[in-house]
């Protein structure tokens, strides 16, 4: 019987191996078809080349501007600005979803505000923290912090409220305070959707910093955007978005992992 179940177990882990190989083999051969496609269009001239370009002109902005030391201190800005939005929309909004919980009265008094909030274009509210904080990295984060921290909070906050009542009655019941409900029902419950937040709040801390650059920066990846639509150059338009989408991938996968480490430990606790 156990070789049996073991030889099921490996069979399985097997599959599974081969799926994920599947999966990862499709992935490459689409990017490798749209690569080449697009590469192809460009130099048969099946596509304006002036608005479009092509991969082998944004490898060689890419290979100038890496080698020059053009392009890593906007890659450093941009990077350390989303780090900071991410990590302090996450933190401020789950503050806040706790908050909520802790006084029912408070979260009756704020919920149309929070939507309406959450609903109001983030970008109107560009100007206003540039003139309250100034140019810089202090109105990028502020706009990053209102792109991330409502929806954190709603996420959140919709999770504690879902909790069953049952096992609130039951800490109560031992008598358990308000605190220890949180501590030992709440939170626990809630841990996995407060992780895949995390995974959330990579796009949107992005979303925040790129829409920030656009309006004020003077360095980053945003800048480069707005510069390159600027002296029409939209090869250095298109590079710059390619290492946007390769840095937020790269960040997300680190979330992910972290995701997967912190869920694991949570399971076998």
């Amino acid at each position: 019987m156990n070789s049996m179940l073991k030889r099921l177990h490996e069979n399985y882990l097997t599959g599974r191996k081969k799926r994920t190989a599947a999966v990862i083999s499709v992935r490459v051969l689409i990017l490798v078809a749209f690569v080449g496609l697009w590469e192809l269009a460009g130099r048969l001239g099946w596509i304006d080349v002036l608005l479009f370009s092509y991969p082998s002109k944004l490898w060689d902005q890419l290979y100038t501007t890496m080698l020059d030391g053009t392009l890593p201190p906007h890659i450093a800005v941009t990077v350390m600005e989303t780090a900071a939005g991410f990590v302090l929309g996450t933190l401020l909004g789950a503050a806040l979803a706790a908050l909520l919980w802790w006084y029912p009265f408070l979260s009756r008094v704020l919920d149309p505000y929070l939507v309406v909030l959450n609903s109001m274009p983030k970008v109107a509210l560009g100007p206003i923290f540039i003139v309250a904080l100034g140019p810089g990295f202090l109105s990028i984060v502020a706009i990053t912090l209102s792109v991330t921290v409502i929806i954190t909070t709603l996420a959140i906050y919709n999770r504690f409220r879902d909790i069953d009542t049952n096992y609130v009655k039951v800490v109560r019941l031992f008598g358990g305070s308000r605190s220890q409900v949180f501590r030992l029902v709440i939170l626990p419950a809630s841990f996995p959707v407060i992780i895949s937040t995390l995974k959330v709040n990579v796009g949107l801390a992005w979303v925040g910093v790129i829409v920030g650059e656009f309006l004020t920066a003077k360095s980053g990846l945003g800048y480069l955007i707005i510069y390159g639509f600027q002296v029409f150059n939209f090869t250095l338009v298109l590079s710059s978005l390619v290492v946007i989408a390769i840095v937020a991938a790269i960040m997300y996968q680190l979330v992910a992992l972290l995701e997967e480490r912190l869920t694991r430990g949570w399971r076998e606790r």
